[in-house]
Order: structure tokens, then C-alpha cells, then sequence
């Protein structure tokens, strides 16, 4: 074990290094302002790739996004069965982690400077936009225990199945995260620093698996809430200020309102005062942008609140179709109906 001087200082450094390296993006960005791009085919159109990719543009980026996947999910499996304890400072595997991401963060930016084109070449805009929506359902689901879904209220998800998304969602949240961060190019618009950004912040948090930073309560919040500044911002860069940038602010930010800010220990009256702010400011947008509109609030919260009765019903129905399994065959394959010490990490 690594030690420092608390649970700020890992998070502080890296901070500081994602702020740096979103630099580097924007400055190797420049080079890439003569780049020829397919013309743009609307709002399920990726606009930043190319019109006539090769076979080494496509490899060079699977090749890329296999290769961070895998060592990623070794890691993770590696801490889940040797380490299975927390620290306030690093473990070496923490150390190895944020090498490697960062080693294939520089893959990345070379990969861009050399061939351009990401995953979009290949595969739905919706996929990338569809994996972070994943992750982010799934934890609401896994701290509907701890913060409750509805005002502090938990909606009805068994314990097991809790335990299950606890134990393996550092997988599918590798997986998210990594799948979105191959599928851009590392371009230097305001959209791409914005996201690049973000997705460094994630990458960390995907580093330090087996720390008192990975469950800092208000980092993994800021983590959240940061979709709705992305989204935001993203929104009103593409369309302006008549675009859908409050459906994306004011739909993110009703999910912090109902459930996200009753999990880091704020006094009634301080939630009692951010519901109100939330109120006020909806109301006085879409007095200007139209009351006709004000339905678009209610988008994201809808899909994500379903999503999560949809992701936990799943989960409970493949756990007992394992365990008829089981029962069946008399397998010696481990029980999954309660969580580990490791489970409840990566």
C-alpha cells in the first residue's frame, strides 16, 4: 500500500493531471484543422469522422479500445481477488491503473494524430450517448439502498440485487466509460474538451477501485452531477439558446433534486433550499422559452427511472435463472446471492 495524506490528495493530483491533459488535446488539436470530414447528415449523424477510412483507420482504433478494455477488466479482476480492503492512500495496483490509463489516453491522441477516425466510423452515435445513460441508471440502482430513489424513499429493489450490481459494476462502468472515450476522435472543439474532460474524471475514477476516493460521497456526486453541465453545454454549442440545452440541464438536474443530493448527509432545510432554486429557475426559463416546452423536463427522468426498474428486473430474473441452473446441475459454481468485500469496490 501506497500511503498520502488523505482521501483528498489522490483526487486532488488527479485533477490537476486532467486539467492538463485536456490542454494537451486542445493544443495537439491544431493540428487536425486541415482534417477533410464527411459531410454532416443530421442529428443521428457523427460529424467527426471520415469520408473515406481505410482498413488502418479502423484497426487502429479497435486495436486502441480492446487493448484499454482488457487491461482494464484485468485489473479490476486482479484488485477483486488479491487486494479486498480500502486504503486512504493508493494501492500499487491503483499506481498501475492510472499508468495504463493514462498510457492509453497518449495511445489515443497519437492514434488521432495519425489516422483521425474513433469507433463513430463503425458503430451508432446512440451507443455512446446510450452506454453513459447505463452507467449512470445503474447508480441510481446500486444506491437506492444507501440515498433512496424518490426524496430519500428506496424503491422496492431486493438486497441481492444490489449486492450483484455492487460486485460487477466496475466492469460495465469500464466498459461505458472506455467505449465512449475510443469512439471520438481527440478533437479541440468546446464539445470535445468538455467531454474528454469528463471522461478523464471517469477514467480516475475507474482507477482507484479498493480506496477511501473511490466512495468519497461528494466526488462521486460531483461525478454525476457533471452530466448535466456536458449535456448542457454540449446542447447549447450545437443549437443555441433556443435549442433543447434546458431539457438536458433542467432533466439531469431534477434527478440531483429528487435523488442525488439526499445521499451526502444535507440538512433538510439545505434540500428543502436547492428544491426551491430548481423551481424558481424552471419556472423563470420556460416563462421565456414557452410553458408548451415544459414537458421536455420530464424526458430524462422518465427514461432513467425506468430504466432502473427495467436494469434491476434483469438482474433479479438472470439470478434465478442461475440459480435453477444450479439447482439443476448441482454445479459448484459460486453463489451469487450475497456480495463480497471485493464486490462492493471496483
Amino acid at each position: 500500500m501506497l500511503s498520502n495524506r488523505g482521501i483528498k490528495a489522490p483526487l486532488l493530483w488527479c485533477l490537476l493531471a486532467c486539467l492538463m491533459l485536456t490542454g494537451v488535446v486542445w493544443l495537439l488539436g491544431q493540428r487536425l484543422s486541415g482534417i477533410e470530414l464527411a459531410p454532416d447528415q443530421g442529428a443521428s449523424w457523427y460529424y467527426w469522422k471520415l469520408p473515406h477510412p481505410t482498413v488502418w483507420t479502423h484497426l487502429s482504433a479497435w486495436l486502441g479500445y480492446v487493448a484499454h478494455q482488457l487491461t482494464v477488466w484485468g485489473l479490476i479482476f486482479y484488485a477483486q481477488h488479491h487486494v479486498r480492503h480500502y486504503t486512504a492512500g493508493l494501492h500499487r495496483v491503483n499506481i498501475i491503473a492510472l499508468a495504463a490509463n493514462l498510457g492509453f489516453i497518449v495511445l489515443h491522441m497519437l492514434q488521432t494524430q495519425l489516422f483521425y477516425d474513433g469507433l463513430a466510423q463503425d458503430v451508432s452515435i446512440y451507443s455512446s450517448q446510450g452506454s453513459v445513460i447505463l452507467l449512470l441508471v445503474v447508480v441510481l440502482a446500486m444506491e437506492n439502498r444507501r440515498r433512496g430513489l424518490f426524496l430519500g424513499k428506496p424503491m422496492p429493489i431486493s438486497k441481492r440485487v444490489t449486492d450483484f450490481l455492487r460486485r460487477y459494476h466496475g466492469y460495465l462502468f469500464s466498459w461505458a466509460v472506455i467505449y465512449t472515450f475510443w469512439y471520438h476522435p481527440m478533437e479541440n472543439t468546446t464539445g470535445h474538451l468538455i467531454g474528454f474532460f469528463y471522461m478523464f474524471l471517469l477514467l480516475v475514477q475507474s482507477s482507484l477501485f479498493f480506496t477511501r476516493s473511490h466512495v468519497n460521497r461528494w466526488w462521486t456526486l460531483t461525478l454525476e452531477v457533471m452530466v448535466a453541465l456536458h449535456g448542457t453545454l454540449v446542447a447549447y454549442l450545437q443549437s443555441g439558446p433556443n435549442g433543447m440545452w434546458p431539457m438536458f440541464l433542467f432533466g439531469f438536474l431534477a434527478i440531483f433534486v429528487i435523488t442525488q443530493m439526499h445521499g451526502v448527509g444535507l440538512s433538510r432545510r439545505t434540500r428543502v433550499v436547492l428544491g426551491a432554486i430548481y423551481l424558481v429557475a424552471v419556472l423563470g426559463v420556460y416563462s421565456w422559452r414557452g410553458w408548451n416546452h415544459l414537458f421536455e423536463v420530464t424526458w430524462i427522468p422518465i427514461i432513467e427511472y425506468s430504466l432502473v426498474a427495467v436494469i434491476a428486473g434483469l438482474v433479479w430474473i438472470g439470478l434465478k435463472m442461475a440459480d435453477a441452473v444450479r439447482s439443476r446441475s448441482g454445479s459448484n459454481t459460486p453463489d451469487l446471492r450475497s456480495s463480497t468485500t471485493a464486490g462492493r469496490s471496483a
